[in-house]
């Protein structure tokens, strides 16, 4: 496997500041997870995971790119099928989401 394949298990991203939000729990690819009110779905899944999602071509690691909603980089899916673009989306109580990675 390529270095450009590999995935790290460490989340992406790492709070060092404003912690003191209410949490707001979701499920992540049938996992438990936790946020913070008003985190975008894209932040509340990096800072669980090393990666969004895989490219549908290359299947290389994606996470987002432009962070405001122009790119089409950010997409995944709920529960039901309905895609969101994960940097324009805050992230919900309760809230499905489905990367296509394992958990």
């Amino acid at each position: 496997m390529s270095t450009a394949t590999m995935v790290s298990s460490q989340p992406l991203l790492h709070r060092v500041a404003e912690k003191d939000r209410a949490p707001v729990t979701f499920v992540l690819d049938g996992e438990p997870a936790t946020a913070l009110e008003g985190d975008t779905v894209l932040t509340a899944i990096l800072t669980h995971r090393a990666q969004l999602r895989r490219n549908e071509f290359n299947h290389e690691p994606r996470a987002g790119f432009c962070l405001m909603g122009a790119c089409q980089d950010c997409w995944v899916q709920t529960a039901t099928g309905e895609r969101l673009r994960s940097c324009a989306t805050f992230v919900t109580a309760g809230m499905q989401l489905t990367t296509g990675e394992p958990a």
